[in-house]
């Protein structure tokens, strides 16, 4: 045991997984939480290991609900579900498929547990009885209607876990007392929570995939024209000589000046993100230095590296900091680390595939994503600069990487789910805008992703920006005619973010200090609360905000205030919790609330963050008597805040207004005015 973290060894696990990978960044402490005995012992899991692999059968109670295993697009709750952990690209079912698989699952009755294991894992939620018992008759029905009752009210079952081709595997289980004490032990045995760049938690802007560095120059411009904040300008694939596999060098005849153009986006305060996978085209320069550590099977013609061998990962590493990072980039786009083979046009390498380390495909495809974010963060470290990043594919002890999950799909009520489930495993996910069918679209889109873990413009597939695409003839001849007034519409939505930007930054500190998510679904914050159990659109936004995002097409939708006081953020507007409630909203309005008795630090929006920006503070009270709150208050962007050169900033309401506030730490900067 390591403060209320069990480990139970059972036959004789494989030498590849996800802990002996990249899961060696263990913190237990978990922000102080106090001891706790384990929810069950090892000897109340039956394991068995049969030709097919490795059978667990976990004990689960009547009325436990479950919820994580990664990234999950389609359903929160998963009591009574089969789910295969595989990792899918285009996870259009409720089967388990995703981007970003976990074998980790957090219970109503106050534990997590993880499954140390690379492959395609089955898991069975309290949906059968190992064998004839009277369990099991008492359950049995003379037609569908008494079958399916029964198959709600079921009793005392069990998880079934189904490890293909293991012979062993550990287990770790995550005591509580609560599911969100579970949750936090969890994320602090991964290493905690990251604390992205402050820059990396503004607006971020992605152009169009033919783009010329011309383009480049006129729509970086066109952005501060029109006042709208954006803090990250990213490239999609057309940057490079070979996209598909990658070269990962830049393509001179679009970017013949791109030294000069990467000064002049710095000088405008953008941070320069870069698309890439990891396929290696033969013109790459490193393509010798990677044959002998690749899979036996290409992609696109590239090699796929592996980047569990220490040679692989600092070869690919050291290019990138010496080719791009040192010459001006912030940070990357990781696409295509997941896999594709599961849909009408494959690409990816099969799961038969061989690697030097010893992994088969199965394997590699499961860990790619995180092989890939840790190969990374030594160039880094180095440089004493954070980074934060896009990825479309990572899994267990995911907390500490500056890396955010996003996917090709486009469902606005899959993403908004997206969010919900992210944060039960450790994931952050970005609800992406990209193209939008009217106005009405755009800016719910916006609504959400503005509130969500990144806030991006993914303008990859248009030529202009998406506050001007609604009259596609039009737009082809550069005639904006019929978009007046849209930008000005994006512009308050926008500017809600960068208005949140130092209370999202303190709630992004408290993950990593403590592990609790930043964005994470009402059951963990509500746990006893049967009604937050598979509430899949609306979510916590940090400690004490909540938000109820808007489809497109409504004008109307209903929430459930859990128990206690609720205020409207934007009118002060007061309701009793612990109830369902139905709220008009406007294409401008959203539906955001505050908890009660909570004090919300406001900042006057500005259009990007530098290292000397200081933000002018207001400080908004909801509810009465006295209110506290924090802010995080250090140079926004190295490390240096692990050296103790960070400061918590305490601040006090009184009932009549007035406002105090301590400073405790060592950054002698100033961030916050008030």
């Amino acid at each position: 045991m390591m403060n209320s973290i069990y480990k139970y060894t059972f036959g004789t696990p494989e030498e590849h997984t996800p802990f002996k990978l990249t899961g060696q960044r263990i913190d237990g402490d978990a922000g102080g939480l106090p001891a706790c005995e384990a929810p069950f012992g090892a000897e109340a899991i039956t394991f068995s290991v049969n030709a097919r692999g490795t059978t667990l059968n976990i004990p689960a109670a009547p009325g436990e609900q479950f919820f994580g295993l990664g990234l999950q697009l389609k359903s929160v709750a998963q009591r009574g579900k089969k789910k295969v952990l595989r990792v899918n690209s285009d996870p259009t079912l409720d089967l388990g498929d995703s981007h970003a698989p976990v074998p980790f699952y957090l219970s109503t009755a106050g534990y997590g547990v993880l499954i140390d294991t690379a492959r395609y894992t089955t898991f069975q939620f309290a949906s059968h009885v190992k064998q004839a018992s009277a369990e099991q008759r008492k359950e049995s029905a003379d037609n569908t209607d008494d079958l399916y009752a029964a198959r709600a009210l079921s009793g005392t079952t069990h998880v079934l876990v189904d490890i293909p081709a293991a012979k062993g595997v550990d287990v770790y289980v995550f005591a509580g007392p609560t599911m969100a004490d579970a949750l936090k032990r969890y994320n602090m045995f991964s290493g905690g929570g990251v604390l992205p760049p402050m820059w990396g938690l503004g607006i971020w802007y992605r152009t169009w995939v033919y783009s010329t560095q011309d383009a480049v120059r006129e729509q970086a411009k066109s952005i501060r024209a029109d006042r709208l904040p954006c803090d990250v300008f990213g490239l999609e694939p057309g940057w490079q000589t070979r996209a598909y596999s990658c070269s990962y060098v830049w393509n001179r005849e679009k970017y013949p000046d791109i030294e000069q153009v990467i000064e002049e986006l710095r000088a405008q305060g953008y941070h320069l993100n870069l698309w890439e996978h990891l396929y290696m085209h033969p013109e790459c320069p490193i393509y010798g230095e990677q044959e002998p550590y690749a899979g036996d099977y290409k992609v696109w013609g590239g090699l796929v590296p592996d980047l569990s061998v220490p040679e692989a990962a600092k070869s690919f590493r050291d290019y990138h900091k010496t080719a791009l990072i040192e010459k001006g980039i912030s940070g990357f786009k990781l696409d295509e680390c997941d896999n594709s083979d599961f849909i009408g046009h494959p690409w990816s390498y099969p799961e038969a595939s061989q690697f030097p380390s010893g992994m088969d495909g199965e394997q590699m495809h499961s860990m790619m994503g995180m092989l890939s974010q840790q190969a990374m963060m030594p160039v880094y470290e180095e440089l004493n600069q954070r980074t934060y990043n896009c990825v479309r594919s990572s899994g267990a002890y995911a907390a500490p990487m500056p890396y955010v999950l996003y996917s090709d799909l486009y469902s606005l009520s899959d993403f908004i789910r997206g969010v919900v489930t992210a944060g039960f495993s450790g994931l952050l996910w970005c609800p992406e805008v990209r193209q939008s069918g009217d106005e009405e679209d755009l800016i719910r889109r916006l609504q959400t992703v503005v509130l969500s873990p990144l806030a991006m413009i993914n303008n990859w597939m248009v030529p202009h920006p998406a506050w001007k695409q609604f009259d596609t003839e039009k737009n082809k001849e550069g005639d904006f005619s019929g978009c007046e007034g849209v930008v000005d519409r994006v512009r308050p939505v926008l500017e809600l973010r960068m208005k949140l930007l130092p209370y999202l930054y303190n709630a992004f500190n408290s993950y990593r200090k403590c592990g609790l998510p930043p964005f994470r679904s009402l059951a963990v914050d509500y746990t006893g609360d049967a009604n937050t159990h598979t509430i899949d659109d609306q979510y916590m936004v940090g400690d004490a905000m909540m938000y109820a995002p808007m489809l497109p097409g409504k004008t109307s939708r209903e929430v459930y205030l859990p128990a206690g006081k609720w205020h409207n953020f934007f009118t002060g507007e007061t309701y009793e919790g612990a109830t369902k409630r139905t709220f008009e909203a406007a294409v401008a309005d959203i539906l955001l609330f505050v908890r009660d008795g909570s004090l919300i630090p406001t900042a006057k929006p500005v259009t990007h963050v530098t290292p000397d920006t200081v933000f002018e503070m207001e400080v908004r009270r909801f509810g009465g008597g006295r209110l506290t709150c924090t802010l995080t208050e250090d140079d926004g962007e190295s490390f240096d805040f692990l050296k103790g050169e960070q400061n918590i900033i305490t601040l006090t309401s009184e009932e009549d207004g007035r406002l105090t506030l301590t400073r405790e730490g060592g950054y002698d900067g100033v961030r916050y005015v008030f």
